[in-house]
């Protein structure tokens, strides 16, 4: 914090003057905190603190109808404390009078499968050392997965773990592998648009040799509307194939590998959308079963392939952006909902581009229950 004896500037004026993503403060009254650090950790995406970068927050961080905030987020500013105001500096807000709401006089029901309350809690830097202690786990300081593949976990102990978050503080990631292979495991979000993108343009193309633009506009959207079944079956029966996971080491580091450590770990950014490996893997299958299916018309199949990979790229950006960035309403909504799957209730709410087969087959997560004060 600079020095309060500077004579050209007041302390609030050096505060606002760290309005950047690289140097970023906000004060609450007289407090204030750097925030930089937990930019990329933010569950309301980056974008929302950096709109008060440099300015105080205490009327955006009571209100209800914006980004009501949790009593994790209030653990989480004290960790980032770096000074004060004078008195004649410090912004003096009012209660809103919206919200009976007060800084720390939050309070919300603990979820037993998850231990956490809020979608703040997902951003809570985890003690490495002390969780390890405490639940005999994974030792995030090391290499996830041999831990998992010797642990020798039962698959109920393993489960019960898995789906309690942890969060590697400061926007990096957990080491998976520890070796040549690390960066395999990691893929930054706009990867997914660089790669898959062309490869849907030209596959348009050559169907365009056997259809006219009319056609493969329907069969393209027929296989869009597909991807958001495929979608809710693959997160639903494989992406969480608890009840009928094998209880044994092989099928748990499977399972940690394709789901597991994004549950683990939900807001490693660099582990939010597929890696293009595995998800080479898991698409050729389904490049056969569409020309099986269109066996007729080899340009129809493959119309209605791109389809599907389009809404797998919308997808896998919706997910990203849903864990870290802040979103226009309609979004927002979808954001609180797919994060109350992750801190709430794993077992439902498996749409993540949208509710509708959640409807469909009755595994929408309910309203969460209104804070008290």
């Amino acid at each position: 914090m600079p020095s309060a004896s500077l004579p050209t500037l007041s302390r609030a004026q050096i505060v606002a003057s760290h309005s950047s993503r690289r140097s970023c403060y906000v004060t609450l009254g007289d407090k204030v905190y750097d925030l930089t650090s937990f930019l990329p950790d933010h569950p309301g995406g980056d974008d929302l603190i950096l709109d008060y970068a440099g300015k105080d927050v205490s009327e955006i961080i009571v209100d209800p109808l914006s980004h009501t905030h949790s009593e994790a987020a209030y653990e989480i500013l004290e960790d980032a404390l770096v000074g004060f105001l004078p008195p004649d500096e410090a912004v003096v807000v009012a209660p809103s009078k919206s919200s009976t709401k007060t800084p720390n006089g939050t309070s919300a029901p603990t979820y037993a499968a998850t231990g956490m309350s809020s979608a703040e809690d997902l951003s809570v830097p985890t003690d490495l050392t002390a969780d390890f202690k405490k639940h005999k786990f994974i030792d995030l300081n090391k290499p996830m997965l041999m831990q998992v593949w010797r642990g020798n976990f039962t698959k109920r102990f393993y489960l019960e773990q898995v789906h309690r978050p942890r969060h590697y503080k400061g926007g990096d990631s957990a080491p998976l592998f520890g070796n040549f292979l690390e960066p395999l495991s990691k893929t930054a979000w706009w990867v997914i648009p660089m790669i898959w993108l062309p490869c849907i343009t030209y596959g348009l193309n050559r169907a365009s040799e056997g259809l006219p633009s009319r056609d493969i506009a329907m069969w393209f959207s027929l296989g869009l509307a597909i991807w958001t079944l495929l979608e809710y079956v693959l997160h639903r029966f494989l992406f969480h194939l608890d009840e009928w996971l094998p209880d044994n080491n092989h099928a748990l580091t499977v399972h940690f590998l394709l789901h597991g450590i994004h549950h683990y770990l939900p807001m490693d950014r660099y582990r939010l959308v597929m890696p293009p490996t595995l998800f080479i893997a898991l698409a050729t299958p389904f490049w056969k079963v569409a020309h099986t299916i269109f066996y007729w018309n080899w340009y129809i199949a493959t119309a209605v392939y791109c389809g599907g990979i389009f809404g797998y790229v919308c997808y896998d950006l919706t997910h990203y952006f849903l864990h870290h960035k802040n979103l226009p309403s309609y979004y927002k909504e979808l954001k609180k909902y797919h994060l109350q799957h992750h801190f709430a209730d794993y077992e439902n709410g498996f749409g993540v581009t949208s509710r509708f087969w959640d409807r469909v087959f009755g595994t929408e997560l309910p309203p969460l229950p209104q804070k008290t004060a």
